[in-house]
């Protein structure tokens, strides 16, 4: 009390002192913020916080107090980056729709179908992403090849196919994918032909031409990530390589 001046009556009145009615209704405004800030992965500010409290609760809070309370916690809106604007680059290299939705094959490496998905995980509010790059065999289904990588870029696909070369020497299937960069690239085009293969390409905005892949994403998010929320890369990567093995062989 003599260091910050502060008298022995009124130190006793602090310590027996109650909180208020105001001071006990922030206290319960906190919680909620709190609540709302983590299930919404931190995308909401000081006004659609007020707006979630308010509907959710029954409540008719000033967005002043909200943010108040927001600044004393430390809390704000993750704002998403802007959006570059760019120029559509025209495909270097495009092919004929030739699987045209026959997704039956009669032998193994007769026919596969690639593409890459994305999956997120959770640092507290920011939020990361993999991406997933395969080769599915329309014979049995199998994943021929399949490699996980931080950015959807030319290596992932190409590391991909190199992987089902190494593991497929002897193939020649007819190779089907979307129309995305890595596909309609010369250097794609020029694996292709060194591998002594077709390839084949969905028309534009036709998701159906390459069904099976798609179907297989649906598959691996449906029983294995969506209705969860993954906190570390590790546990996501874990999740994509243990589901592949169970996959493919069990």
């Amino acid at each position: 009390c003599e260091i910050y001046g502060v008298s022995r009556s009124g130190y006793y009145k602090w310590l027996k002192r109650e909180k208020n009615r105001n001071e006990l209704l922030n206290e319960q405004i906190i919680d909620w913020i709190k609540a709302l800030y983590i299930a919404q992965n931190g995308i909401l500010g000081y006004r659609q916080m007020t707006i979630a409290i308010n509907r959710t609760h029954q409540t008719q809070f000033n967005k002043k107090r909200i943010r108040r309370l927001m600044r004393a916690l430390n809390l704000r809106s993750v704002c998403r980056k802007k959006r570059c604007s760019y120029t559509p680059s025209t495909p270097e290299v495009t092919a004929e729709n030739i699987l045209n939705r026959e997704f039956h094959a009669d032998k193994a490496n007769e026919k596969w179908l690639t593409d890459v998905t994305e999956f997120k995980w959770y640092d507290g509010p920011n939020v990361h992403k993999i991406y997933l790059s395969a080769i599915l065999d329309l014979y049995d289904r199998r994943i021929v090849a399949y490699k996980i990588g931080t950015s959807n870029n030319n290596k992932l696909v190409f590391d991909t196919f190199d992987e089902a070369i190494e593991k497929n020497p002897n193939a020649h299937p007819l190779v089907h994918s979307d129309r995305g960069f890595q596909y309609t690239s010369k250097h794609f085009r020029a694996k292709l032909d060194a591998a002594k293969m077709v390839q084949s390409m969905s028309r534009v905005g036709r998701c159906i031409d390459n069904g099976p892949m798609e179907g297989f994403w649906e598959i691996i998010k449906r029983e294995r990530y969506y209705g969860k929320r993954f906190t570390s890369r590790t546990a996501l990567v874990g999740m994509i390589e243990s589901y592949m093995e169970y996959y493919n062989n069990r």
